[in-house]
């Protein structure tokens, strides 16, 4: 396989099945963390190698090292692999999605992006997803959907409510860098955790599941503990819920084996884990929550809302916005934008720029 972000959560997992089960890794693709990029290929012993910068590459142990966005590009033409494996994060991974696709590879996908921004011009059927809630909504969905009465009513993906779930909602403004990425259920990447206290995670997920499974009859609730990560709603009147740890180990092991046979996680106590609590996503604590259906009436707000997130979670990272002002500058681009329509991959990158220059004159 070729692995994309490969010393990410995602990637670091993904290396962890490919050793238990002894899959080759034909290429590493990376960021700045060349210390622990140095290790894996040591172990993998990868034929191709890519990291994002030149001063990175001057770090890493590899022969023929390679850094930059073309760069990747470059390696998907020239493996073998069917399979790639993209856990980059953020916008950089839509280009190598649309070339894996180009090039008829099978695509196990982390990157949130990709579908969010382009989903109209990926074809989902090369696609598995690496994502707890769409894996759960796969599991779910696998066999019954095959049966003639299994038609599904409504599917629904939880969420955890981020870091700031429990905060009063004065004081969520005040909250800062730490606050925000101290998350009560796991330890993630800056951007995503910062993404899961805005519940701007949960409308890229709503989103992806649009594309994915073809529907736009698709909600999501907060599930405290994060043990439930999806349910579906059938026509008979029953509901099935995917409840496991939350381990990516599981999702993971589906996409590269197709069909697992061994235990890759420990079944949960549900007895140890005690009450479960659900809340309904309330806009007054996640103010983007309020254009969640016209997200998925209008899928092509998905390159708004990004670019404006992505621009306002490097200012509030640099201490120049506030916590409430990402909210707010992603709900002033969707209004200013609304209306938008992408007719080709190429339109998505000249509405970036507008996008861009309009959030640059806000204040």
């Amino acid at each position: 396989m070729v692995l994309l972000g490969s010393t990410g959560s995602i990637g670091t997992n993904t290396l962890e099945i490919a050793r238990k089960y002894d899959l080759d890794i034909e290429a590493l693709v990376a960021g700045e963390n060349f210390e622990l990029l140095n290790r894996q290929i040591k172990e993998f012993k990868p034929k191709y190698v890519v990291v994002k910068n030149k001063k990175t590459a001057q770090n890493i142990d590899f022969k023929n090292i390679l850094y930059g966005e073309e760069a990747i590009l470059e390696v998907l033409e020239k493996v073998e692999s069917d399979l790639i494996v993209n856990a980059l994060v953020g916008e950089a991974g839509l280009k190598p999605t649309l070339k894996a696709q180009e090039l008829n590879k099978k695509i196990a996908l982390a990157n949130k992006e990709s579908l969010v921004i382009a989903g109209k011009f990926i074809d989902t059927s090369k696609i598995t997803p690496i994502d707890s809630e769409h894996f759960g909504l796969w599991y779910l969905l696998n066999e019954k959907w095959k049966m003639e009465n299994g038609k599904f009513r409504k599917l629904y993906i939880t969420a955890s409510g981020g870091a700031l779930r429990d905060w009063e909602i004065e004081k969520i403004k005040k909250a800062n860098l730490n606050d925000v990425l101290a998350h009560p259920n796991w330890s993630m990447g800056v951007k995503i955790t910062i993404d899961s206290a805005t519940m701007v995670n949960k409308l890229f997920e709503l989103l992806e599941a649009r594309w994915l499974f073809d529907t736009t009859n698709i909600d999501a609730f907060i599930e405290t503990k994060s043990v439930i990560h999806a349910l579906v709603d059938w026509q008979d009147g029953s509901t099935t819920a995917h409840i496991s740890g939350a381990d990516m180990k599981l999702p993971i092991a589906y996409a590269l084996l197709d069909e697992v046979k061994e235990s890759i996680l420990k079944p949960l106590n549900l007895l140890k884990t005690g009450g479960l609590e659900f809340r309904k996503i309330e806009t007054k604590r996640y103010p983007v929550w309020e254009i969640k259906d016209l997200l998925l009436q209008k899928s092509d707000l998905g390159i708004v809302i990004n670019t404006a997130n992505e621009f306002a979670i490097k200012k509030f990272i640099n201490k120049e916005i506030n916590f409430s002002k990402i909210s707010f500058l992603i709900l002033q681009a969707v209004k200013k934008f609304e209306n938008i329509e992408l007719n080709s991959v190429e339109d998505i990158f000249e509405i970036k720029k507008e996008i861009l220059k309009f959030l640059k004159g806000k204040k």
